[in-house]
């Protein structure tokens, strides 16, 4: 085997095998237990074990004739499994009928198995089953690209922005067509294509998974926000009233540095309870909730025979600059700190 042969075994053989121990970890070391994550699983690992013997038959046409059986028969599953692991990803209920794409065409390739075994009957498995395994894998890519047409469209839109979850799984379809397509036109370029499909794709996806972690998202799943989109109204009022008390009372907005952590922690609620409750009750973010504090006291003192200066003012109902506050003032109120002090008069 000379170097460039070397080069051809250990990426296309890489990739195979790091889609096995992908495929593990999604089914078993994922913090999401998700049924698009075990789809995700399944199909890595039934590409990986047609990539693998792809690999290996290259360059040893001596492999044993039962793990060719394998490997030819997983691509049966390829297909299935794409289509509903798009279908899982985009779905909010969770399929219970996700199996009659399973069982059925993974019954009738063990039944081809025994009956016409790949060692005794090579013509036909290269004739017919596999050909025909093809078609079904072109199938399913056919209708999974009818489910992502809405998200294709956008690529043909100007000034359509695609989101990251709708990146991923255009990356998804097109890498597994590829593929498919690499294993189709092997008989008029090579028979390793396919597997140098597999091993490209597999590296540009797992480039982007490592980006999308870096921004602190979970795997090429678009974040759920919350897991309820609204607080019951009599929890939300009564939260309302709890947590007003304790910020009028505790003068929390003067603290120029406070988080909305820091205001969670005081009432003794997660955070992101906190944050649903502003966004999805009242329609505000955080910097908006707690400047309205800040404004409020900004105008009594205002209204006042105050000791402080306007600047000073700002600084003591928490902001920690006087633009901010000038700015703050005037967005809320439509005056600007010195008109609505003018005003008072």
């Amino acid at each position: 085997m000379d170097l460039q042969q070397q080069l051809i075994f250990v990426f296309s053989a890489l990739g195979g095998f790091n889609g096995l121990f992908l495929s593990l970890y999604f089914a078993f070391f994922s913090k999401q237990k998700k049924q698009s994550n075990y789809f995700l699983s399944a199909l890595l690992l039934v590409l990986s074990i047609r990539i693998i013997k792809s690999v290996f038959f290259y360059f040893n046409r001596d492999l044993s004739q039962v793990f060719i059986q394998i490997g030819l028969s997983a691509c049966v599953l390829i297909g299935p499994f794409l289509y509903l692991y798009t279908t899982a990803v985009f779905s909010k209920k969770t399929s219970k009928k996700w199996w009659l794409h399973i069982v059925p065409a993974a019954i009738i390739v063990i039944a081809l198995s025994l009956v016409y075994p790949y060692w005794e009957h090579r013509r036909i498995w290269v004739w017919y089953i596999v050909r025909g395994i093809y078609v079904q894998w072109l199938i399913y890519i056919i209708y999974t690209g009818i489910s992502l047409k809405p998200i294709l469209k956008k690529l043909f839109v100007r000034d359509s922005k695609l989101k990251d979850i709708e990146v991923w799984m255009i990356s998804i379809f097109v890498g597994i067509t590829l593929i498919w397509l690499g294993y189709n036109i092997g008989p008029y370029t090579s028979y390793i294509t396919g597997a140098l499909s597999f091993s490209f794709v597999f590296y540009l996806l797992v480039l982007f998974w490592i980006f999308k972690r870096k921004k602190n998202t979970m795997f090429f799943e678009e974040p759920v926000k919350y897991a309820n989109k609204k607080i019951e109204d009599v929890d939300a009022i009564a939260f309302q009233e709890q947590l007003h008390t304790v910020i009028k009372e505790q003068q929390l907005y003067k603290n120029s540095n406070i988080k909305l952590n820091d205001i969670a922690r005081q009432l003794q609620v997660p955070s992101h309870y906190l944050s649903q409750f502003l966004n999805d009750n009242l329609g505000k973010s955080f910097s908006i909730f707690i400047n309205e504090y800040r404004i409020e006291e900004a105008k009594r003192l205002l209204a006042g025979e105050s000791k402080y200066t306007t600047e000073a003012i700002g600084y003591e109902c928490g902001f920690n600059s006087k633009s901010t506050f000038f700015t703050t003032f005037k967005k809320i109120t439509g005056v600007t700190p010195a008109q609505f002090k003018n005003e008072q008069k």
